[in-house]
């Protein structure tokens, strides 16, 4: 073999290579995150630690690290009073809606607790949540938590 065939030959395997290290770096990059994935938490805990230590903390770490494609925090029943109420939880709602996390919050759990003003004005859309809910639990993109 030749200079010239040697050289070419060194240079198809070097582009190879190149590209199969390229390759594997982007489904590296990718492993936690399933193509079109998304979460969706149902918050119904009126319970302040679990709100802070569990359905906040672990939503906004999902959207910070990108393990889904789409995070949405749905407030419903106890949760809704409560993030009426929790200054500090509002805060946190605002910096998760500044990264990217959606709220919505059901209207008939707000009207019942009347706080459905002090949702609208965090931002947070209240609308019927029956039928959005059952859609997310049908599509098999969604994955749905439950707190």
């Amino acid at each position: 073999m030749n200079k010239k065939h040697r050289l070419l030959l060194l240079i198809i395997t070097v582009s190879i290579s190149v590209g199969l290290a390229a390759s594997h770096l982007a489904e590296a990059r990718n492993a936690t995150q399933r193509p079109h994935s998304q979460l969706a938490v149902v918050w119904t805990t009126g319970d302040p630690y679990v709100a802070h230590r569990m359905v906040l903390m672990y939503v906004h770490a999902s959207q910070k690290q990108e393990w889904f494609h789409e995070n949405l925090v749905i407030v419903w029943g106890p949760s809704a009073k409560l993030l009426a109420e929790d200054e500090e939880l509002q805060a946190k709602v605002k910096s998760m809606q500044e990264s990217g996390v959606r709220f919505q919050a059901c209207i008939a759990c707000a009207n019942m607790y009347g706080v459905v003003e002090k949702l609208r004005d965090l931002d947070i859309e209240v609308k019927g949540m029956g039928k959005p809910l059952t859609q997310l639990l049908q599509d098999n993109n969604w994955k749905v938590l439950t707190f």
